[in-house]
């Protein structure tokens, strides 16, 4: 597995398909990318629920565009895992 950084703009058409899900700076990329690739609900679940993981959405699209954001990311098939780099 292995992370890499994108730009905003280069996420887009994965955005469009749903497919971008952001991680919270509190997390660890690679270790929930671990979690989605063992389809580990139990670890998964308690993320989606308090917000520290969630399917991004346009609101979050019209900020990363003005700000010109660039993320580290990682796929794990149907997603793209995405963390806004500090």
């Amino acid at each position: 597995m292995e992370t890499g950084r994108i730009a905003w703009p280069e996420l887009q058409r994965h955005f469009a398909r749903g497919a971008v899900i952001k991680v919270g700076p509190d997390l660890d990329l690679v270790d929930v990318a671990i979690m989605f690739v063992k389809d580990d609900k139990t670890a998964i679940e308690p993320w989606l629920s308090n917000g520290s993981i969630a399917r991004a959405n346009d609101d979050d699209a019209k900020t990363w565009t003005q700000a010109t954001a660039v993320f580290w990311a990682i796929v794990v098939a149907p997603w793209v895992l995405i963390q806004e780099e500090k």
